[in-house]
C-alpha cells in the first residue's frame, strides 16, 4: 500500500466521518444542538476540502496509485451516506432524497467495478452531470448541518433543501447516464440471457 500526503489526506477523510455523526451523540448540557450542528458543519467543510486538496496534489505531484483511486471514492461514499443519515435522523432530509442518493451510490460503484473487471472503466467515468450533482450535495449537506440563518438573511435550511433536491433529481439522471454508456457492453457480455 502507497503512503503519501494525498493517501494521508484520504485518510483523514475517513476519519473525520465519525465525528460528523458522533457530535450528535454529545448530551445537549455539553453541547447544545446550535453548537452540535455547527461542529458537524465545520468537519464535513474540512473533510469536503481534502477530497479536493489530495486529488489536486496526487495529480501535482504525480502520486497517482491504484489504492488512492480506490480509497478515494470510497472515503466520499461514506462521507455522504454518513452525513446524510444523520440529517435524515434530525428530521433535515427525506429518507427518500437520501435513499435515492446513497442507492445510486451503490449501484454506480457495483457497475464501475464491473466495467472495470471487463477492461471498460473509461465507458463510465464520471460525467459533468456527476460533477454538478457532487457539488449540489457537497454545498447541500453542510447547509442542512448548519440549519440556521447566516447573516439574518440567508436560511440554510432554505437553500440546502433546493440543493439536496436537485442533487437528488441529478443523481436519478447521472444514474441513467451511466447505465445507456454501459448497456451495450452489458448486452454483449450478458449474450442472450438479457
Amino acid at each position: 500500500m502507497p503512503f503519501n500526503i494525498p493517501i494521508l489526506l484520504t485518510w483523514l477523510r475517513v476519519a473525520l466521518i465519525p465525528l460528523v455523526v458522533g457530535v450528535y451523540y454529545l448530551p445537549v448540557h455539553w453541547l447544545p444542538r446550535s453548537d452540535q450542528d455547527l461542529a458537524a458543519t465545520l468537519v464535513f467543510i474540512i473533510a469536503a476540502v481534502t477530497d479536493w486538496f489530495d486529488g489536486f496534489l496526487a495529480r501535482r505531484w504525480n502520486q497517482t496509485s491504484a489504492f488512492g483511486a480506490f480509497l478515494d471514492p470510497v472515503a466520499d461514499k461514506l462521507m455522504v451516506a454518513g452525513a446524510l443519515l444523520v440529517l435524515v435522523h434530525l428530521q433535515r432530509v427525506d429518507y427518500f432524497i437520501a435513499f435515492i442518493i446513497i442507492g445510486r451510490e451503490i449501484a454506480i460503484s457495483a457497475l464501475r467495478e464491473w466495467m472495470a473487471q471487463i477492461g471498460a472503466s473509461r465507458s463510465v467515468a464520471v460525467s459533468s452531470i456527476g460533477k454538478i450533482k457532487t457539488a449540489a450535495q457537497m454545498i447541500a449537506i453542510p447547509l442542512l448541518l448548519f440549519h440556521d440563518t447566516v447573516f439574518k438573511v440567508v436560511h440554510t435550511r432554505l437553500l440546502g433543501d433546493y440543493l439536496i433536491i436537485l442533487a437528488a433529481v441529478l443523481t436519478v439522471w447521472s444514474m441513467f447516464y451511466y447505465m445507456r454508456l454501459a448497456w451495450p457492453l452489458i448486452k454483449e457480455k450478458a449474450g442472450d440471457t438479457l
